[in-house]
């Protein structure tokens, strides 16, 4: 079995991905350098891989969806508002409490967000905050499946699992206009 994948650079740095012919199997966001991006995007397709150990294949020719998927991430890393519900995605042999919770993160739009626990309930599944999170954790498409919108209670950046962890969620959702933890100090009146 190959997976085709390709690396491109963003506003952000350097993303992977890679796809069958059904959707986006793997989105790895930025390491330090393209180096280190193909390091980890292949580390992880060998890991995800289903039947033994797969081939990869760095790909010249994109499939005219994949080519709309890096132009949509790219532009998203540039900062431009981004709706991704178009870009299908690859899930097969993920478990179904997975695939409601990635479900309901991709619906979710540019700038909204919530917390594990709404998630769950949104999904079905309330009362499983914490599993919620874990699914999240292993994500396999960031950003299309914006698991960077999902919150701990309270308003507070709760963990990421992609470089750079949680500052890199924060980043994200800053790209959005979303302003997470405490609010600002007040300003300081003038005595005049």
């Amino acid at each position: 079995m190959t997976i085709p994948y390709h690396l491109f650079e963003t506003a952000i740095g350097w993303i992977g991905i890679a796809w069958s012919e059904r959707g986006l199997t793997r989105v790895q966001l930025p390491e330090r350098d393209r180096a280190a991006t193909e390091r980890r995007l292949l580390a992880t397709m060998s890991r995800i891989s289903q039947s033994g150990e797969p081939s990869q294949q760095a790909s010249s020719a994109l499939p005219m969806n994949i080519i709309a998927a890096v132009d949509e991430i790219t532009r998203y890393a540039a900062g431009e508002m981004v709706d991704f519900s178009d870009i299908k995605v690859d899930l097969a042999g993920i478990d179904e409490f997975r695939l409601a919770i990635y479900d309901a993160a991709r619906k979710l739009g540019f700038g909204e967000t919530t917390t594990y626990g709404e998630l769950a309930q949104r999904a079905g599944h309330t009362g499983l905050a914490r599993e919620t999170g874990q699914a999240l954790g292993s994500n396999p498409v960031p950003i299309v499946v914006p698991c960077h919108r999902i919150l701990a209670a309270g308003n507070k950046i709760g963990g990421f699992s992609a470089p750079g962890g949680s500052a890199t969620k924060e980043k994200l959702l800053t790209m959005e206009g979303v302003r997470v933890g405490p609010p600002p100090p007040a300003q300081a009146s003038f005595g005049f």
